[in-house]
This record gives structure tokens, C-alpha cells and sequence, in this order.
């Protein structure tokens, strides 16, 4: 099979495009033909050595924390996925990534694609979607809820905004000034254009904030949180926890491959509540080139996903 590899951390030119032996499929495990792969800030981060200090990879790593295709063959004391059925599957952090023509994956570690979603699609909901899904948990959004959301363009911060106003909530979120259209239209109330408008000096009393960024942007948001308050945070840039300063609750989203949190995201998708929302198509042969806009920040909506 045809997959992404890198021996070392480093730039996105130490990964390359090689050929390496067909996986097989264990027990309890399902062999799945990959047709596609999101890239996420977490792969470039991982393969720039920015994250050694937390995790141990080995090496050589094929990257990618998901991916999506077709069971071609089944394990041993497997019942629930038949040979032909479209997965997605999420690939965990450490082993062999989605960036490959195919993974054997613990059946588990997959959920069936709705009908109603191509398989591209159903990839830019897996690893966001799972964000999303145990962010909002972790907050308890409910019904009224004034809940800031930062980023509201990218990925995971989109799907933010249209799961918490399926929830009722009443969403302000930040983004650059050419998203505002696109953010009110996945369901934001209010969006906030960071490149002009300082969020801190607009918004109060808001009962929940979700912060994906880190650094300023999360110091900045204690200011925004009513008393009691929830700040909710992704992995992101270093942050200093002044939850006691400001009397607001302050707890890290602990993003795990939990395959129920997944199936819920794909029942919204499927039932046209949720929509993945992809940036574009690369073929697998220029994940080096995905990874290079990733990290020169020149995507701004929804994730790259790509092509095998």
C-alpha cells in the first residue's frame, strides 16, 4: 500500500510517500481500504516535535489521527461490520495513522457512515467530531446557555457553533472578518471579528467559553465569563489556570476515541443536523504540502481532507 511516513520530527519535507506492506486484520479488528484522511493541527504539531514533551512516537510513524473507507476483510470474532461496509474509523494517536491506502483498526475504533454522507464527509466530522462532542459534554450546554465559541470558522469550532445551537444556546464566536458570514451561517448569533473588533471588550456575562486557541486568547476570556462560569479548553497554546482568581470553573476537554461520542455525531449528520464542513481535497501524495498550510495558518474554514 501507498502511505505517508517520517523517521524523525522535524519539517513537513521529512515525511514521505512510500510503499509499505499491507496490513492484516487481528482479532476483533476490521481491515478498512482507505479512501480518505483529515489532516489536523495535532498531526503537524506532532511531527514538528512540538508535542515530545507529552507523547512518545515511535518511529517510523504513519500520521493521521482518522480516516474513512470500506471493510475489505474481518478478524476474527467480528459481528458487527461486514466485508463492503463504508466506515470511518479513528486511528489513535500512536499507532499507524489514517494517512495510508489502508489501517486494520479495532472494531471499536469504527462506526458505519450514514447514507447521507460522502465518505469525505464522514471524515471531516470523525476527529473534530469528537472534539466537539466532548467539549460540549464537558460544558453541559443547555438551552439558553450564552456560550462563546473561539475560532468559530475552523474545524472543530464550526461544529461548536451548530451543535450548541441545535442545543438551544445562544452563540457568539470569534473569527476573521471574511468568515462573519460564513460562522452566522452555521448557526452563530453573534460572530466577532478578531482582526478588528478585541472580544474582551464586548462580551460579558457569558455563561460558557470554549477556548481552542491557548495564550492571550484564553487570558483574555476569564474577563468575558459571568461568576460560575465555565471556561472550557482544547489543547492549545500553554495557558495559566485563573479560574479562582475570576470565580469560574476552568477544565480541559479530554479528547479520547470514544466511539459513542463518535456514533452521536454521525445520528446528527445523518438525521441533517450537522454539517461536516470540509476546506478541500488533496490527494495523499501532498500531505507534506496539506501540513505546510496548516501550519502557515491558510486554512481558516472546516478541515483539509485527504484522497486516496
Amino acid at each position: 500500500m501507498k502511505a505517508i511516513q517520517y523517521n524523525e520530527h522535524g519539517p513537513a519535507e521529512v515525511m514521505r510517500y512510500v510503499d509499505l506492506p499491507d496490513p492484516v486484520a487481528g482479532p476483533g479488528q476490521i481491515l478498512v481500504r482507505l479512501e480518505a484522511a483529515s489532516v489536523t493541527p495535532f498531526d503537524w504539531k506532532l511531527r514538528a516535535g512540538h508535542l515530545r514533551n507529552h507523547f512518545t512516537l515511535p518511529m517510523p510513524s504513519v500520521p493521521g489521527r482518522d480516516g474513512g473507507g470500506t471493510v475489505v476483510s474481518v478478524g476474527e470474532a467480528t459481528g458487527e461490520f461486514s466485508i463492503g461496509d463504508r466506515v470511518a474509523i479513528m486511528a489513535g494517536a500512536l499507532a499507524q495513522g489514517g494517512y495510508a491506502e489502508m489501517i486494520a483498526v479495532d472494531e471499536n475504533h469504527a462506526v458505519k457512515i450514514p447514507e447521507r454522507l460522502s465518505t469525505t464527509e464522514a471524515v471531516a466530522l470523525t476527529n473534530a467530531g469528537l472534539s466537539t462532542w466532548i467539549a460540549v459534554n464537558t460544558a453541559e450546554v443547555k438551552s439558553g446557555d450564552k456560550v462563546l465559541v473561539h475560532s468559530g470558522a475552523g474545524a472543530v469550532g464550526g461544529l461548536l457553533i451548530q451543535l450548541c445551537h441545535h442545543l438551544g444556546a445562544k452563540v457568539s464566536t470569534t473569527c476573521r472578518s471574511h468568515n462573519r458570514d460564513y460562522v452566522l451561517g452555521l448557526g452563530a448569533d453573534r460572530a466577532i471579528a478578531y482582526d478588528e473588533e478585541d472580544f474582551s471588550e464586548i462580551l460579558q456575562d457569558q455563561d460558557i467559553v470554549f477556548d481552542l486557541m491557548g495564550g492571550a486568547v484564553h487570558d483574555k476570556s476569564y474577563r468575558v465569563l459571568k461568576k460560575g462560569g465555565h471556561l472550557v479548553w482544547l489543547v492549545a497554546d500553554q495557558i495559566v489556570d485563573r479560574g479562582e482568581e475570576f470565580d469560574v470553573r476552568v477544565t480541559r476537554a479530554v479528547v479520547t476515541d470514544d466511539r459513542s461520542a463518535l456514533q452521536s455525531m454521525m445520528d446528527l449528520a445523518a438525521a441533517g443536523l450537522l454539517k461536516p464542513q470540509v476546506a478541500r481535497t488533496m490527494p495523499l501524495s501532498q500531505a507534506a504540502e496539506a501540513h505546510r498550510l496548516l501550519e502557515q495558518g491558510a486554512i481558516s474554514r472546516g478541515r483539509i481532507v485527504l484522497t486516496m
